[in-house]
């Protein structure tokens, strides 16, 4: 029996379903993509607000041992229910949804590569400029789709190639006007590389994890060796770990909750039906709706190159859109 005759019988164990709609699982795939890219781009703000009394991996370690807890007590109640459907014989689900050694490995893998991602990234901020990290941490998708070619022997349609050099085009020119090149910030760009480098692998494990295991129970083992991975860092920068007011817990909660569980947990959903080249591709819209929830909120300026810019990305994720299952959904119906 294969994950995708376990979860149907068992739909308890997937938090964020694709049975809504049988007839257009990859249409519900990119419904639920539009969501996870919404609640991702409300990451900056959260950060922004969590920083007003936590350093920068302080709020990075909130974010993860909160998400954390939550996944693993979904993980919990879900399974105490499925135990009762089952009529009380835990038997029926003994070896189902249980890691391997080597899905031990992957898991560990994800969470430290995640991880490393997001340090680097953070740090990347404090050597160069917001436009270079932006710019550079958008080349994801060149790195997934080389590695996904290189490591898991994927093949890409030349429409795809081509949607994703548009799209990429049109990312990079939200940040083009500011992006400069400097000796100076040359360490910083290398790290927003290596940032983008690690998500891809990242988006890649998920992708190959997808075949067995429920996007939660991926979360929670990449939420929980992320928060282990992080946590030695809060210590060292010798930062204060956790929240002291309403406010600061009220930050960190939403960042967990809305980016964290909502967010990269559809984003792991969607990855059943959607390869991580397209998924990685349709991330760039990311810097261009936190634009626009920018100016919704703050009142930031929207100018005419940002606009042209959202409807090239529109065009290439439009070009680049799935035209057969992922990887993992085409080894789940083999």
């Amino acid at each position: 029996m294969n994950s995708r005759d376990e979860l149907s019988e068992n739909p308890q164990l997937e938090p964020f379903s694709l049975r809504a709609s049988h007839k257009s699982p990859t249409l519900t795939a990119l419904f639920l993509l539009l969501i996870a890219l919404i609640a991702l781009s409300l990451a900056a703000i959260f950060i922004r607000l969590g920083e007003l009394e936590l350093g920068s991996n302080a709020t990075v370690f909130n974010r993860l041992w909160i998400s954390t807890l939550f996944f693993g007590l979904w993980n919990s109640i879900q399974r105490i229910k499925t135990q009762k459907e089952a009529n009380g014989s835990p038997d029926k689900l003994k070896h189902k949804d249980l890691p391997l050694i080597q899905d031990i490995g992957l898991f560990i893998l994800m969470g430290v590569v995640s991880s490393v991602s997001v340090l680097f990234w953070a740090w990347s901020l404090t050597q160069t400029s917001v436009a270079n990290s932006v710019a550079l941490r958008n080349s994801t998708p060149i790195f997934t789709t080389l590695l996904g070619w290189l490591i898991l022997g994927q093949n890409f349609e030349p429409v795809f190639l081509i949607g994703m050099a548009i799209a990429f085009f049109g990312a990079a020119a939200i940040g083009i006007a500011d992006f400069s090149f400097s000796i100076d910030q040359m360490v910083g760009d290398a790290a927003a590389l290596l940032a983008a480098m690690f998500y891809s692998i990242y988006l890649l494990i998920i992708e190959k994890l997808r075949v067995r295991f429920s996007a939660s129970t991926i979360l929670l083992w990449r939420c929980a060796v992320g928060a282990l991975f992080t946590f030695p860092f809060v210590l060292l920068a010798q930062e204060q770990i956790f929240p002291h007011t309403v406010f600061g817990w009220a930050s960190v909660l939403a960042l967990a909750l809305v980016c964290q569980v909502l967010g990269q947990g559809l984003l792991a959903q969607s990855l059943n039906q959607l390869s991580s080249s397209f998924v990685a591709t349709a991330l760039l819209l990311e810097p261009a709706i936190a634009a626009f929830i920018a100016w919704l909120l703050f009142s930031e300026q929207l100018t005419l190159l940002n606009g042209l810019a959202f409807c090239i990305i529109l065009v290439g994720i439009y070009l680049a859109k799935p035209r057969k299952l992922s990887t993992a959904t085409q080894e789940n119906n083999a």
